[in-house]
């Protein structure tokens, strides 16, 4: 049997409110002494997960802009890469659109709407900074898109309603508190994971895969719904309410901290 890791990042691996990741380190270590892929499944960007990965010392595959890329490292031969393309050391699935698609996207709803949704690409690096709280540094990684376009939270129009407008251009809008997501409606966290398991499979038909999905947000859930054991990451002020009362287990800690307590419980069961 092998177990396979996916993890968001913001609130999951990162705490939500420093971006510290030090009481994971430990657990990620032991898990990479046994080969076992930990996976990010993030919003953020290639970019911005090359950093972290360098950083954190991470070497497998990893999803990024909400399921909308797919990156597998050219010489690694667990997860079938035939049908992608290859880019530097990497192959790249592409799932969504590219980012030149998701800025003209965003300009049509806008239009519809009658509302001028400001994107990413329209905010200077220091208005960014003002809204996030992100070091100027890390606000330019975050500006790297490639396949979405996340735009301010407009809030006097009715989430249904910016989500019904997205999908008559073939988009979807992963709506949040601040920034909404806009990415293509072909696109999505859980579709991302399911295209890898299904490249692992083909390859390892006999093997019996067991998955652990690790979120904090309603953003993580169709990835929490495609794998054996969800688990839910609290923050300092608890469970987010979209991911309440699904009987999933919740560690006691917030934050990376509680990222560390989940999977040692999981990596017990699974090597004792």
């Amino acid at each position: 049997m092998s177990l396979i890791i996916f993890t968001d990042l913001d609130g999951t691996l990162l705490n939500q409110e420093d971006y510290d990741y030090q009481p994971a380190i430990p657990m990620l270590e032991k898990f990479k002494q046994k080969g076992v892929p930990i996976i990010p499944v993030t919003s953020k960007t290639r970019a911005e997960v090359a950093q972290l990965r360098e950083d954190i010392g991470l070497n497998d595959p990893y999803i990024v802009e909400n399921g909308s890329g797919i990156f597998v490292p050219q010489e690694d031969r667990r997860f079938g890469i035939s049908e992608s393309t290859l880019e530097n050391k990497y192959a790249l699935q592409l799932l969504g659109c590219n980012y030149q698609e998701a800025r003209a996207g965003l300009r049509q709803i806008s239009a519809d709407l009658g509302e001028d949704l400001r994107g990413f690409g329209d905010l200077s690096s220091t208005e960014l900074q003002s809204l996030t709280g992100l070091p100027l540094e890390e606000v330019q990684l975050a500006q790297t898109r490639e396949f979405t376009e996340p735009f301010i939270t407009p809030k006097n129009i009715p989430t249904a309603k910016i989500e019904f407008t997205a999908a008559k251009y073939n988009f979807r809008v992963l709506v949040g508190d601040r920034f909404s997501h806009l990415i293509a409606s072909s696109a999505g966290k859980g579709k991302a994971v399911n295209w890898l398991l299904k490249n692992y499979q083909a390859l390892n038909p006999t093997d019996k895969v067991l998955t652990v999905g690790l979120g904090n947000s309603p953003n993580d859930l169709e990835m929490l719904e495609s794998v054996d054991i969800p688990l839910v990451i609290a923050s300092q002020k608890g469970v987010h309410p979209g991911l309440k009362d699904r009987g999933w287990e919740v560690p006691h800690s917030p934050g990376s901290q509680g990222w560390a307590e989940a999977t040692a419980k999981i990596y017990k069961k699974f090597f004792s």
